[in-house]
């Protein structure tokens, strides 16, 4: 009885362990870095062309960048220290 309960909290763990790398190539995908950039984007667009600051969609290219470089500058910090 004991062999069987062990075996289905390894195999749990095992599950749990594929789900965790899974999220991890995730929160580092380039496809996430660019979906994240260009709903920015998008949101920083609509709240400049309601505030009715002069020309959203160019002037909504810099926060954008901004966060994406932001991105890649963390991953930077985080190796070297």
């Amino acid at each position: 009885m004991q062999v069987s309960i062990l075996k289905k909290e390894i195999e749990d763990i095992k599950n749990r362990n594929k789900r965790v790398e899974l999220d991890k190539l995730w929160e580092t995908s380039f496809t996430r870095k660019v979906l994240i950039a260009i709903l920015t984007y998008i949101v920083i667009v609509i709240f400049f062309y309601f505030a009715e600051l002069p020309r959203p969609f160019v002037n909504s290219i810099v926060p954008s960048l901004a966060f994406v470089l932001s991105t890649l500058t963390l991953n930077l910090f985080k190796k070297s220290g």
